[in-house]
């Protein structure tokens, strides 16, 4: 892969770059309520601010992939988005969220600002080009199953539309049954491409279909895997939190409690701070 030059995804107030100090993007798995989501999201954003962290808030209307038929999906499409709008109105933030469906795209890109492509649908082409060809910013999570310079060929299927506001995730590599690794190389093979790089700290520690019905894992290595990543240099860190994460609808046991938030950016930005220069 031919290395370029870093490319700048700017969305509202907030860029991504690798080269720049990296964003923050957080919120809960799935949106549960109206009064939920904005008060998750008014605590995440402060606790970024306070760092100097550029933040984006982000949550699911519909939890697509889940393990089993029985788990809960979310609150739907129509309620999801308003909801969504709402924080970006309340807070001026950016706000992000996946799409799982074409048919989706056009709805979804009126009221967020990044449509995000699951790691499950990351060579899915019609869905690729048509969160292209909204204009939106689009980040990609790599698939478990590619490996990180098979995002190159992801990419230009975005950019095949003339959208470049690409941005590249990782979330771990699938290893054995129901065991995820962070290969921390992916990152910067990753950035050969010159679109920002993403890393996905709570997701990684994800345990597939461990719980039989559900997926396991375990957030404590979460922040562990988020400093690994910015010691890499990243563009951005996503973290999944929850106020009451045992008791979440869905990935309860890879969701961050609210106060480790905090401590875990204050971490990242004194080693983003060394890295970065």
């Amino acid at each position: 892969m031919t290395e370029v030059a870093a490319r700048h995804v700017t969305v509202g107030s907030v860029t991504f770059g690798t080269d720049l100090p990296f964003v923050f993007v957080g919120g809960p798995c799935q949106i549960e309520s109206r009064e939920h989501t904005l008060r998750l999201a008014d605590y995440l954003a402060a606790a970024a601010q306070a760092a100097g962290v550029p933040f984006v808030f982000k949550a699911s209307y519909d939890k697509a992939n889940r393990t089993s038929v029985k788990g809960v999906r979310g609150i739907g499409i129509d309620e999801g988005l308003r909801i969504l709008e709402a924080v970006r109105d309340a807070l001026g933030c950016p706000v992000l969220t996946d799409v799982h469906a074409v048919d989706q795209v056009s709805a979804v890109a009126q009221a967020v600002d990044i449509l995000q492509i699951p790691a499950f649908l990351s060579r899915q082409t019609d869905l690729l080009l048509a969160a292209g060809r909204t204009g939106r910013a689009v980040n990609v999570k790599k698939g478990q199953f590619l490996a990180p310079w098979d995002m190159a060929a992801v990419a230009a299927k975005i950019a095949s539309t003339g959208n470049d506001h690409i941005i590249l995730c990782d979330r771990g590599a699938s290893f054995g049954y129901n065991t995820l690794v962070s290969d921390m190389r992916a990152l910067p093979i990753m950035a050969r491409t010159g679109y920002p790089v993403m890393f996905d700290a709570t997701h990684s520690v994800q345990a597939p279909g461990a719980g039989g019905d559900s997926s396991g894992g375990d957030r404590v290595f979460a922040p562990v895997l988020a400093r690994a990543a910015v010691a890499a240099g990243v563009a951005a860190v996503f973290a999944e939190a929850h106020d009451d994460p045992d008791r979440a609808p869905s990935d309860g046991a890879i969701m961050l409690p609210l106060d480790w938030i905090a401590p875990m950016l204050a971490k990242l930005v004194a080693i983003d701070a060394v890295v970065k220069g």
